[in-house]
């Protein structure tokens, strides 16, 4: 798997929304499930939403269940978090990850982007 690159963050008001992008490189990109996770200061990294290689099943953490929508284009080598009615809690660095497996625990991540900053003031 190549590198991965996030990109969307930013300062955001409650309610709004945003969406992230992970942008992907290797030629097997189609061929990895992939997670985005986020880690907020002083917690632990933890599981947001993982998407199938082929993008048919989705899993989401019970906190932006209905909120969140993860989606991939294995085309463009892409993967995409929509981030509706934000909250001041989903304030955290971002990772996208890349998986052989489709899981939602952290440890089982291969590759990890560096991450992008999301802040939701109240």
């Amino acid at each position: 798997q190549g590198q991965l690159v996030e990109s969307g963050g930013g300062l955001v008001q409650a309610g709004d929304s945003l969406r992230l992008s992970c942008a992907g490189s290797g030629r097997t990109f189609g061929t990895y499930a992939m997670g985005w996770f986020r880690q907020a200061p002083g917690k632990e990294r933890e599981f947001v939403a993982a998407i199938t290689w082929g993008g048919s099943t989705t899993s989401y953490a019970d906190s932006v269940k209905g909120r969140f929508t993860i989606s991939r284009d294995n085309a463009k080598k892409m993967v995409y978090l929509q981030m509706n009615s934000l909250k001041p809690e989903d304030t955290a660095v971002y990772y996208c990850a890349a998986c052989k497996a489709f899981t939602v625990v952290v440890r089982s991540y291969e590759n990890w982007g560096q991450g992008t900053q999301v802040t939701v003031s109240s």
